[in-house]
Order: structure tokens, then sequence, then C-alpha cells
């Protein structure tokens, strides 16, 4: 399978696991220039940025360990750019959701405020 395929069957996969437990999808694969949201899902209380990281077995790193500071750097970005378009008055979090295909097992983690953004004033 293709790695863009992988991505695209692990963000369905995340955002199906996401909608069970109660999450409304707001928007998926969101751009902004050349950043991008994978999920953005909504609970009672909060608008969350959900980015989904996807590996098949066998793994050398967890999937979330892919989103190191650059990425977050990247995700803030786009968030505050999603925040003021679609005026989110919803307090927002980042989550990752990670997405592991092993054979004909899927393991999915999901890490609720898995980083918080760095202001720089």
């Amino acid at each position: 399978m293709k790695k863009s395929e992988t991505g695209r069957r692990g963000e369905g996969v995340a955002l199906a696991w996401l909608q069970e437990r109660g999450f409304r999808l707001r928007d998926r694969n969101w751009r902004s220039g050349h950043k991008e949201l994978d999920l953005v899902m909504e609970s009672a209380e909060r608008v969350h940025i959900v980015e989904v990281k996807t590996l098949t077995a066998p793994l050398l790193i967890q999937p979330f360990e892919k989103v190191d500071a650059a990425k977050q750097q990247r995700l803030v970005a786009a968030a505050r750019h999603y925040v003021a378009v679609q005026q989110v008055r919803k307090e927002v979090q980042f989550d990752v959701v990670s997405v592991v295909f092993d054979g004909g097992r899927t393991e999915v983690e999901y890490i609720p405020e898995a980083f918080y953004p760095i202001c720089n004033r």
C-alpha cells in the first residue's frame, strides 16, 4: 500500500474511532496554504485539532513520535488561521491519534492534549 493510501485509511479509522466516542466532525483535511489539519473535531466543551499519524508494522517508532516540534508549529499556525476564519469560540486543544496497521489488526491510540502551543511574546 502506498504511503498516501495508508495515511488516508488511517484518517478514516481515526475519524470513525472519534465519532464512536461522541466527537463531531467539523472539517477533514482543512488547508491553509501548504499547511493542513487532518481532522477538526468538536466535543461539547472544545474544538479538537487532531493530527493523525499512521504506520504499518513492524515499527521502529510509534506514529505519534512523528509529531515533532516543527510539525507542532505548523499545526499551531494552521489552527490559528482556522480559528480566525471559522470564528471558533470554543477552547481549542491539540490531540494526536496513532494508527498502526499490523496484518489484519488495527491499533488506535488517542492522545488528548498531546501538546500545547508555545506563545511567543
